[in-house]
C-alpha cells in the first residue's frame, strides 16, 4: 500500500452535506461524478494529503444504499493507493483474505479499484485504488 488515499463517507444527499465539509471545515470541492457501475454519485473534496469520497446512492441496488439503510450515514471506506491492482489482490487472496471484488472495477475518475470484504479485516471495508496518472497529475 503506498498510502492513504481517500475516505469514503456515505451520504443520503451530496448537496446536504457539502455546507458541511465546504462551509463549517472548509474543505474545498473538487469534482462530483457518477459511477453508474457502482450505483452511486461521488463528490471529491481535497482535504490536504488525503481526499474526502462523498458516496450517494443513485439507485436503491446501490451497496451504498444498503449500507446507509442499515448503519445510517457516516464513514464506508478507507481507500489505500496501490499499484498494479491486480497483483495486491492475489498476493491478499493468497495471506487468506477475501476479496468483495476478486478482478478490479472502473471506480471514480477511471481508477482501477477492489474492495477486500470486511470480515477479513476487523470490520473495516477497504478499497484497494490504482490511478491512472494523467498528464501533470501524480497518484
Amino acid at each position: 500500500m503506498k498510502k492513504v488515499d481517500h475516505i469514503g463517507v456515505a451520504v443520503r444527499s451530496i448537496e446536504d452535506a457539502l455546507p458541511f465539509y465546504e462551509g463549517v471545515l472548509g474543505i474545498p470541492l473538487l469534482k462530483v461524478e457518477e459511477v453508474d457501475n457502482q450505483g452511486v454519485k461521488v463528490a471529491f473534496l481535497d482535504a490536504g494529503n488525503l481526499k474526502i469520497e462523498l458516496l450517494e446512492p443513485i439507485s436503491d441496488q446501490s451497496p451504498v444504499s444498503g449500507f446507509i439503510e442499515k448503519r445510517g450515514e457516516g464513514l464506508h471506506h478507507i481507500a489505500f493507493s496501490v499499484e498494479t491492482i491486480e497483483e495486491r489482490i492475489q498476493e491478499l487472496k493468497e495471506k487468506g483474505v477475501r476479496m468483495i471484488d476478486e478482478n478490479p472495477k472502473t471506480g471514480a475518475g477511471g481508477a482501477s479499484v477492489a474492495f477486500l470484504h470486511p470480515k477479513s479485516s476487523k470490520g473495516v471495508l477497504y478499497e484497494l485504488c490504482e490511478k491512472k496518472a494523467s498528464k501533470g497529475e501524480t497518484t
